[in-house]
């Protein structure tokens, strides 16, 4: 008796202009990517993005007045961010490049 498995692949189709082809073909090859694994990575992250933004997040009203009583309160420093925005960007006078 044969039984019909669960397809696991969907191929998808697509015509594009060669210089997008092109341009494609580079940025695989730099990453050491296939054309398809590459087209695949980007595609599914733009779609990660896109679900991501448009994610609902729902929480009780006791909950969202505690989410607004962080958000309105005293931001708290964090050291090493402090100590970053305190050196010399690179092009300034006086930059040291940590190591």
């Amino acid at each position: 008796m044969v039984t019909n498995a669960e397809r696991k692949e969907h191929p998808i189709s697509m015509r594009l202009p060669e210089a997008d082809v092109a341009m494609i073909d580079r940025a695989a090859g730099l990453r050491g990517r296939s054309r398809t694994d590459f087209v695949r990575e980007a595609a599914v992250r733009a779609a990660e993005d896109v679900l991501m933004e448009n994610g609902l997040i729902r929480m009780s009203p006791e909950g969202f007045a505690d989410f607004m009583k962080v958000l309105s309160g005293p931001a708290t420093p964090v050291p090493g961010i402090v100590e970053l925005v305190k050196r010399p960007a690179p092009w300034e006078p006086g930059y040291a490049a940590k190591s």
